[in-house]
């Protein structure tokens, strides 16, 4: 019988994450020279995370 998910270490529960925080993303954004100081912070595009 397998165990349940809720029961499993904590190590093997973690995944990649498909979805950035904003603070994420906005660092992404600056690298690629696509968002600049004193621009709104809400609204922003989606990113991909890096591979």
């Amino acid at each position: 019988m397998s165990q349940h998910r809720s029961l499993r270490a904590a190590s093997t529960l973690g995944g990649k994450r498909n979805v950035l925080k904003r603070y994420e993303r906005l660092e992404l954004l600056k690298k690629t020279g696509e968002w600049a100081e004193g621009k709104r912070i809400t609204g922003l595009r989606k990113v991909k995370p890096p591979v």
